[in-house]
């Protein structure tokens, strides 16, 4: 009986994944199997074009229907949080070599698209901090609710009147700010560098600065010192540091 049942189990699973070339299990009426796919499909792709709306619509709605079902058919989900979904489908985008042709910064966008779910959603405590402290001579604190983001494109650009042709190195951060609104800012490589810096260890804006002029070998890292600390205070301005250690 328990093999009976797990034969049919994956067998609904198949056709529930692609009903246009999998028979339905035996014994099910085709009517309530119609109901039972239509409703499935559309409440995982809901999510999607909840969570991707310009990319749904720069792709058009039936391009964009028939790429759901694919990812719908062919990509293995294995999480039971219905928040995921979106993510899994950037996933695939990725990696999943979808068949139809797609332009090549949809991935992108597609990824910029679920980092705002992404960042509203993440579990972190944003932590205590001294909002007065002086950040190039102690410890940097960064807001937790935040996603450093490196692109080809300028996904931040993409819409109605600009699709771009040529890659364009971008950098983002998505981070979520102490009213709980999710905020995007455009940086430059360099802030992209210092964030990236201040999140592998602890250390002073001076610290930091010092260590970036050793990488690169700045014959006048006072420069660099006097950049970080205008840096750290814009930075500081946006929410993105928060302050420094208590």
């Amino acid at each position: 009986m328990t093999l009976l049942f797990q034969s049919f189990q994956h067998d609904m699973a198949r056709h529930l994944r692609d009903p246009h070339h999998t028979m339905r299990p035996a014994g099910v009426p085709a009517r309530r199997m119609a109901v039972y796919n239509e409703m499935l499909f559309k409440n995982v792709c809901g999510f999607i074009d909840t969570c991707m709306p310009l990319s749904r619509q720069l792709m058009g709605s039936t391009a964009w229907q028939r790429l759901c079902r694919t990812f719908y058919r062919d990509w293995p989900l294995h999480t039971p949080w219905f928040r995921d979904i979106p993510r899994e489908f950037v996933r695939y985008l990725q990696e999943g070599q979808p068949k139809q042709p797609l332009p090549r910064w949809l991935p992108a966008l597609a990824h910029y698209e679920w980092a705002e779910l992404a960042v509203d959603v993440m579990d972190v405590t944003r932590p205590a901090a001294n909002a007065q402290g002086d950040l190039m001579q102690h410890i940097v604190v960064l807001n937790p609710a935040r996603m450093n983001l490196h692109y080809d494109w300028a996904v931040h650009c993409i819409g109605e009147h600009y699709k771009p042709r040529k890659p364009i190195d971008t950098h983002l951060v998505v981070y979520r700010d102490a009213h709980d609104a999710v905020q995007f800012t455009e940086v430059n490589a360099a802030t992209a560098h210092v964030l990236a810096l201040l999140d592998a260890q602890p250390m002073t804006g001076t610290q930091a600065m010092q260590h970036i002029a050793q990488q690169m070998q700045y014959p006048q890292p006072e420069q660099l010192v006097a950049f970080g600390a205008t840096l750290l205070k814009q930075l500081h301005t946006q929410d993105i540091v928060l302050g420094t250690q208590p």
